[in-house]
């Protein structure tokens, strides 16, 4: 597959296209086929190995949480997705290797939920990071249907998502 990646933390003139091996498909995870990712500040940090100390990460390196697609295959543990199926993920691992900046990425099933349907690729792969960080601010607000929300400093993907539910949220099987 081809990949964005990088072979050791630095600035950004390290990331390169390579032609990197599929990743593997473990027993609760989804191999998505990225149609869009998202980029997000994280992505730099990681780049540059400010989470080198807080998550491990194997090189290459391919960054990227963020990421909408369809279901290439699925582990025999997955129940909630099939092949074919428009997701969107917020593909956040236990360490840091497969990012979404590829051809395919795994995701475990809990970080996918379905694309909304209204969504373009490249506004789906927006969504995950920043609509759910705009969302759990919303759930600790404890707002409602039908609240009103000011939001001073909007700024950045989770000030500017919109009012509306991402959609439904990541499936637990």
């Amino acid at each position: 597959m081809k990949a964005i990646a990088i072979d050791a933390y630095g600035p950004a003139d390290r990331l390169a296209l390579r032609e990197l091996p599929d990743p593997p498909v473990g027993p609760d995870t989804v191999l998505v086929r990225v149609h869009a990712a998202g980029v997000n500040p994280v992505d730099w940090k990681v780049r540059e190995g400010h989470l080198a100390g807080a998550v491990p990460s194997h090189f290459p390196l391919v960054p990227g949480w963020d990421a909408a697609g369809v279901v290439a295959a699925a582990g025999p543990a997955v129940t909630g997705f099939a092949v074919g199926d428009e997701v969107i993920g917020y593909v956040r691992r236990d360490d840091i290797q497969y990012g979404t900046y590829a051809e395919l990425v795994p995701a475990p099933e809990r970080a996918l939920a379905d694309k909304p349907v209204q969504a373009s690729w490249a506004q789906a792969a927006g969504l995950p990071l920043a609509g759910l960080t705009a969302y759990q601010a919303l759930q600790l607000a404890r707002t409602g249907a039908g609240d009103t929300v000011l939001v001073h400093g909007a700024a950045g993907g989770s000030g500017t998502s919109p009012s509306s539910s991402p959609g439904r949220s990541a499936r637990t099987g």
